[in-house]
């Protein structure tokens, strides 16, 4: 299982190229042939675990844009995250 620090290296080495929109549909298509009753259980099993790293990455994004908002000044200009409140 892979752990969000891993998540974060993946991210870190170029790997969430690809938009939350994108990832999102992409989830939307596995859901759709999960659901086929011609999927095999092993075919079941490889759609959920590339749901799962599609989900982790999510969350990658998701943090990340967080972190920006979190940033926002008052001013409305972003600054660089410190952890500490101006």
């Amino acid at each position: 299982m892979m752990e969000k620090n891993e998540a974060m290296n993946m991210e870190a080495n170029g790997a969430n190229e690809r938009p939350l929109e994108t990832i999102f549909t992409e989830l939307d298509e596995i859901l759709v042939k999960m659901q086929d009753p011609e999927v095999t259980l092993e075919e079941s099993f490889t759609l959920y675990e590339t749901g799962m790293k599609d989900i982790r990455q999510c969350n990658v994004l998701l943090d990340q844009i967080e972190k920006k908002m979190l940033m926002l000044s008052k001013e409305g200009e972003l600054t660089a995250f410190d952890g500490e409140e101006s």
